[in-house]
Parts: structure tokens; C-alpha cells; sequence
């Protein structure tokens, strides 16, 4: 506790004294050339912690800006799923507004807060450090970068699948805002506003309020009652608050925000007649299949409610020869949830989750120019995190009245603390005329700690440090304005650790160790046709090493009798091939395009596992199973297209996703071999993890017109018109029991807002 009061105040300190300080690296630069013309089609990205055009960066990137958001009526992080080359985002009901995201194959599918997104979302600089959290709002978006591959040199930590870079609109100085009024099918009601209000005179300082509500009866039937489940109630708000002072160099933004959830948690029964808990439930609820009967539901009431305020300070001092940042950010969060995991009517395994985070970040970097042909960021990095969870289980409790606050006497408590520190570097040299080197990289440090007990008596307790210097570096060659072709080379790295779920003291005070991606990429830009088409192709081989993957293992002295760890299972091979493109034909016109292909496989993933036949633990051989969330092919094709009116403009939008089919489980499926001695070989993952391949067909209609001199919208959309059902998430757990949730089915609504 001391140490936090310590460091908090000092982080503070640091980032203002680096951003008062004269950097020891700036020289004196020549005058900048004439800036080129601008182009009206350009987007301007800031992946690589400076601005430049998004075809000018040699990274594989996808921008979508706030008019593309509002054009196809995109609530949530949820709708870039397969508008972007192999980026794959579910929802994960088992953790508020928690995501399960893959980029390029790689990805983490949990919860627990003891490990670290193998993708990271960074909201205004900051890095979200769970899970929890990530599944964010659309609204108030200036722009969100979805960068492929490993990303940290420059973004965060542990970031070796990629970022998802989403940077909110910023107070303008002036009176102004947007307010919109949202209602669709299963009683969903949304509404948002955006204030801006000038705190000066002349504009430099302003401020920006902002609040956000979305209620919804959920789209799951209760099978004895036909009530509607799976309700949620999500508020979101707070202000921001922006200083610069004109004819400065300087200027600060302060947000400080509240997100408050409140939703059913509810889970599908997939348990089949080879699990235990089928010979304790009606025969209607076992032996279901995991696409159009997800949507009816058995289990008991649940209920999850869900607190995180956040603030966020950024400062940045533009000196001419160099710009100094620094960014501070703090997050904390209260979770009581209470589910049903069996997913039956019957009382089998019912849990109540009580968890508290809170995480601090703090980020200095200096971005500037040695000289014309060679440019710099450098900075240092600074993160902690502690959690707490306690989780009552009510396991055969056949009690649905009583609460597993009572219910168990001997609860699960885990505590668990990370700090880490980085020092890292960027560098872009023009070593010759129309080639660019591009390198860098950066050293991490991270320590964790992790005990568990159960009902106060302690069963392990782990401690342990993680260090690792990630190069990257890569070229780039400009033959002419209008093509540029690049190759690289970087490193990922995700921290090892400590398993939340362990029953044993072998188990708990054991450290899995980092897990490590080498990413090796090719690609191209191109403008084509006078630049009214962007064209990108890009082609990456990934060795993915040291694998953390969850295991359920035998625990006889375990309330379920099994326990769930996480160990390095070997190695991966991942390759693939990405493209997409936008066309503007037409001023009116705008068709984009995407596709994304991948082809990856086990290598050496062998765990001990109990014999079928003696009950002994003996080596199981998942090698030929699939990796998690990789589907082998996403693809995209969508338009706008703007009709000028008398009175304003009709917008129609109209886009078709296809994701393929993938595990969300590394699970069994079959077995083969010497089930007696070993090795055994896993023959594929359990089908009931499998989610078949999805087409889903979106739309919405935009009349845009004016109410006294005020820009108004009326927005129809619709999505998922298809109705193509079927599960996000499966899980198969110690063939005891099965569960499962399911994707929006079709659904539909209109969009009133107004802006001033």
C-alpha cells in the first residue's frame, strides 16, 4: 500500500518533469520541405506513434474513421469481425464487456486477470490490461487502427497478435455535440450524447461531457417460462477536459469516465451423454446441438454487476526539433457475478465471483528528427496491476435458494500483483534515395506474484521475474509515389505467470514461463487509377513458441475434482496472406474489400492427461488438434453509396461477411493410440467448441437533412439479416459438463440523432 502512495504521485511527476525537460536528443533540423498537396482520400494513421498516411506506413494496417462507423451503423468493437483481414472479436459473457480477440491466429480466450491479452486494446494511449473491459462502444470514435502482428516496440505490452488502437474525438473549444436515440429488436434501446462547451474565451480551453445507455432484453428463451434472458444494462459516462493555450506549444487532456454494467450472464447446455452431469438433468436438456438450440436456455437466474471508473492524463510539448509525450493512465474495477455454468435446470455448478482490479500505467516518449532522412521515438514504460478473486461454488448443491456466498465454506481466493517496466526505441532512417530502413525494439521487465487458498488455507503462493529484449526491423521501397513494398522482422513477447485455477500447491507455485512469436512479413501499397483505389497486400509467416494454453488436469482433492492450469505446450506454425482495398469509382460511390487466409498447425504439444483405461497420467499428444479462433478464411465486401437531396443526402450501406469455421477450445474430440500406457493422440477438438462458418449480411439506410439549421440523421438499419445462428464460445469441461453462448441472430432497428 505504501509503495502504490509511493509510485502514483512519482509517475505523475515523471511524466511532467520529461515534459518541461530540454531533450538531450534534439539538434538543429534544416528547414522542412514544402508539404505535397494534400489528398482528400488520405488517412492519416498514427500506428507507429507518428502521424503519416495509412499507405505510407509500412506496417499492415486497417483504419476505419468515424463517418465509416455511422455509415454501416456499428455498435461495437464486435462489428470489425471479418471486415478486417484475420481479425477475429467475440464476447465473452463469463467477464463484463470482456472480448475474446485474435489477430493473425494469435490469442488469449479467458477471464482470469492473471494474464494479459495476447492482442491489446489501447483506448487514448492506454493500454487495457484484461479482458474485461476490451468489448467497447462505438460511439464517440474519432478513428480505431487495427494493426496486424506483433506490436510491441511501441504499443503497451505483450502485444504479439497486434493492437487495436482506438483514439476518441478530443473537446473542440467550441459549443457543440451530437445526441442519438436508438431502438431495435429484443427491446434494445440505446441512447448517447456528446456535449462540447468552450471553458475560455478564445477556445483554448474546452471541455467535453459525454453519456452513454444501452438496455436490452437479450435474445435467449427461457425453455420453462419463454421469458426473454441474457438482459443487459450498460451506462457509460464522464468528461473530458482539454487546455491549449494559443500561440503555445503545449497542451493537456484530462478524461476521467464511469462504466456501470448490469447483465445475465446466461450460458447454453451443450452437455452430452458422455459427461457426468447428463445422468442429473432432463433428457430435453442434454445431447442439444450448438447452433439454433443455443437460443433456449435452461439454467437459473444470473446476474452480473460490473463498476470501472478510469482516468487518463496526456500531455504533449512540442519543442520544434522534438515532441515529448506523456500519457497517464489509471483503471479500477468491482465485479459480483453470480452464474449458472452447467447450464441446467438442475442445481450441478453455480458460482458467485467476487473481483476487484485496479491497473496504473505510465508512458514518457520523445518523437523527433536527428535529421531529414532520420527520424526517432523513444520512450520508457511503466505498468502495475493487482487483482483479487473470490469465488463461492455451489457444486451439487441441488440448493438453488441458497447463495454460494453461504452455501460454500471453503471459497477459492486468489491475489495476484504485476509490475512491469520497459525502455524502448523506434528508428526510420532514408539511407537512400526511395528505400527506408525501419528498426528498433524494446526491453521489458515484468514480475508477477500469485497466491491461492481455499477457505483461508493457503495451497500455493508463486513469485517470479520475466525479461526480454523484442527487435524488430524492416525496409521499404518507394519506387514511385504511388507504390511503396516492404519486408520485416519482429519479435512478440507475452509474459509467463502464475495459473488462477490451480487446486494443488505443485500446481499453484509453479511459473509457465513466457511465450514468444517471430513474425516475418512481405507486403505492398499501392494507388491505383489516380488514387481512387487503394489496393494492400501483405503475406506473414509466424514460429509461435512456448505456447500458454489451459489444461484441465485430475485433482481428486478439488471441488470438481479436476483443476485448470496453464503450461507452454510446445510450438505453432502460422502463415497467411491478406488483402484489402478501397475503391471511390464515383464521388458517390465507395466499395471496400477484404480478405484474409490462414493456414497454422501444432507442433510438439504434448501434456500429461489421465489414461481412459488405468486412471493413470500419461502423455497426450494434441498436435493435430486446430488452434483456437483461427478460422482459415474472414472476407468482406461492402459499398456506400450517397445520394444528394434537396433537402440534405441518402446514404445506403450494404456489406456481407464471411468467417470461417473455428475451435474455441482446445478440447477432445477423439482418441487414439495406447490409451493404456500412452501416448494417446487427440484426434481434434470436441465438434461442440466448433463454430460452423458464418455469412453475415448487413445493412442500413441514412437520410441526413437539416432542422433549423441543425444536421439531423434518421438511420433504419439492420444486421445479420440472414439469421445465420450459431455459437461464440463453446467449452467443454473435464468430461463433466459442456456450455455455450450464441451470436445475435438477426436483428433490427432506427437511429434518430442530431448534431449541433
Amino acid at each position: 500500500m505504501r509503495q502504490n502512495l509511493i509510485m502514483r504521485p512519482v509517475m505523475l511527476a515523471l511524466g511532467g518533469a520529461m515534459l518541461w525537460a530540454t531533450p538531450a536528443l534534439a539538434q538543429e533540423q534544416a528547414p522542412q520541405a514544402e508539404a505535397d498537396a494534400v489528398d482528400p482520400n488520405a488517412i492519416i494513421v498514427t500506428a507507429r506513434r507518428r502521424e503519416e498516411s495509412l499507405q505510407d506506413t509500412p506496417v499492415a494496417i486497417t483504419a476505419v474513421n468515424a463517418a465509416m462507423l455511422e455509415n454501416k451503423a456499428a455498435v461495437n468493437i464486435g462489428d470489425l469481425t471479418g471486415g478486417v483481414p484475420n481479425l477475429l472479436i467475440t464476447n465473452q459473457n463469463s467477464g463484463a464487456a470482456a472480448a475474446n480477440l485474435a489477430i493473425r491466429g494469435l490469442t488469449y480466450a479467458d477471464v482470469e486477470k492473471s494474464q494479459e491479452p495476447t492482442v491489446g486494446v489501447v483506448v487514448d494511449g492506454v493500454f487495457i490490461g484484461t479482458s474485461t473491459g476490451q468489448f467497447f462502444d462505438f460511439f464517440d470514435i474519432e478513428q480505431i487502427e487495427v494493426l496486424r502482428g506483433p506490436q510491441g516496440t511501441l504499443f503497451g505490452r505483450n502485444t504479439i497478435g497486434g493492437v487495436i488502437n482506438i483514439r476518441r474525438s478530443r473537446p473542440t473549444g467550441e459549443f457543440g455535440g451530437k445526441v442519438e436515440v436508438s431502438y431495435g429488436k429484443f427491446n434494445t434501446l440505446a441512447t448517447r450524447a456528446v456535449v462540447n462547451v468552450p471553458l475560455s474565451g478564445d477556445g483554448s480551453v474546452g471541455a467535453k461531457f459525454f453519456h452513454f445507455h444501452n438496455e436490452t432484453d437479450g435474445w435467449y428463451r427461457q425453455s420453462q417460462t419463454g421469458d426473454r434472458r441474457g438482459f443487459a444494462n450498460n451506462e457509460n459516462f464522464g468528461g473530458s477536459v482539454l487546455i491549449a493555450p494559443q500561440g503555445s506549444d503545449f497542451d493537456a487532456l484530462f478524461t476521467l469516465e464511469k462504466q456501470i454494467q448490469k447483465f445475465d450472464p446466461v450460458v447454453s447446455n451443450l452437455t452430452n451423454s458422455s459427461e457426468l452431469f447428463c445422468g442429473f438433468i432432463p433428457a430435453i436438456e442434454c445431447n442439444r446441438n450448438n447452433t439454433t438450440d443455443l437460443y433456449t436456455v435452461f439454467g437459473q437466474p444470473n446476474v452480473s454487476n460490473y463498476s470501472a471508473p478510469a482516468a487518463t492524463l496526456e500531455m504533449n510539448y512540442d519543442l520544434g526539433g522534438v515532441k515529448l509525450t506523456s500519457v497517464t493512465g489509471w483503471r479500477k474495477s468491482r465485479e459480483n457475478q453470480t452464474q449458472d455454468f452447467d447450464g441446467s435446470s438442475t442445481d450441478l455448478y453455480y458460482v458467485r465471483r467476487l473481483q476487484r482490479y485496479e491497473q496504473w500505467s505510465q508512458e514518457v516518449r520523445a518523437a523527433g528528427k536527428f535529421s531529414d532522412s532520420f527520424d526517432y521515438v523513444v520512450g520508457l514504460y511503466y505498468f502495475s496491476s493487482k487483482y483479487q478473486l473470490s469465488q463461492y461454488s455451489r457444486v451439487f448443491g441441488f440448493a438453488p435458494t441458497v447463495d454460494p456466498l453461504i452455501f460454500d465454506t471453503n471459497p477459492q481466493v486468489v491475489n495476484g500483483k504485476t509490475k512491469s517496466i520497459a525502455v524502448f526505441g523506434d528508428f526510420n532512417w532514408a539511407f537512400a534515395d526511395q528505400w527506408r530502413l525501419s528498426f528498433g525494439g524494446r526491453f521489458t521487465r515484468d514480475k508477477k506474484a500469485l497466491d491461492n487458498s481455499f477457505g483461508g488455507t493457503e495451497i500455493g503462493r508463486g513469485s517470479d521475474t520475466f525479461k526480454k529484449f523484442t527487435p524488430k526491423i524492416g525496409v521499404d521501397f518507394r519506387p514511385n509515389d504511388d507504390v511503396m513494398f516492404y519486408g520485416s522482422w519482429s519479435q512478440g513477447y507475452r509474459s509467463g505467470g502464475f495459473s488462477p485455477r490451480a487446486g494443488t500447491a505443485a500446481s499453484a507455485g509453479v511459473a509457465y514461463q513466457p511465450e514468444v512469436v517471430d513474425s516475418f512479413e512481405v507486403g505492398g501499397k499501392f494507388d491505383l487509377f489516380d488514387r481512387k483505389v487503394q489496393f494492400n497486400v501483405a503475406a506473414f509467416y509466424s514460429s509461435y513458441k512456448d505456447l500458454h494454453q489451459n489444461n484441465t488436469l485430475n485433482c481428486p482433492s478439488c471441488a470438481t475434482g479436476n483443476e485448470t492450469i496453464t503450461s507452454n505446450v510446445g510450438s505453432a506454425k502460422i502463415k497467411g496472406l491478406e488483402f484489402d482495398f478501397t475503391a471511390r469509382p464515383t464521388s458517390q460511390l465507395t466499395i471496400t474489400g477484404s480478405l484474409g487466409l490462414l493456414d497454422s498447425k501444432f507442433k510438439g504439444f504434448i501434456v500429461g492427461g489421465i489414461s481412459p483405461v488405468t486412471g493413470a497420467v500419461v502423455p497426450y499428444d494434441y498436435s493435430g488438434n486446430d488452434l483456437i479462433y483461427n478460422p482459415n478464411m474472414t472476407a468482406s465486401l461492402g459499398a456506400d453509396y450517397t445520394v444528394p437531396t434537396s433537402f440534405g443526402e441518402i446514404i445506403a450501406n450494404l456489406s456481407y461477411r464471411y468467417i470461417g469455421r473455428y475451435d474455441q477450445q482446445i478440447s477432445i474430440g477423439g482418441l487414439s493410440g495406447n490409451l493404456s500406457t500412452g501416448p494417446i493422440t487427440v484426434t481434434g477438438n470436441d465438434p461442440r467448441v466448433r463454430t460452423d462458418k458464418q455469412g453475415l449480411v448487413d445493412a442500413s439506410l441514412t437520410t441526413k437533412f437539416d432542422i433549423g439549421g441543425t444536421e439531423a440523421r434518421l438511420t433504419v438499419f439492420g444486421r445479420n439479416l440472414a439469421n445465420d445462428r450459431g455459437p461464440t464460445h463453446g467449452f467443454t469441461v473435464g468430461g463433466l459438463w459442456s456450455f455455450g453462448t450464441a451470436r445475435e441472430p438477426r436483428t433490427y432497428g432506427a437511429t434518430l440523432g442530431v448534431k449541433f
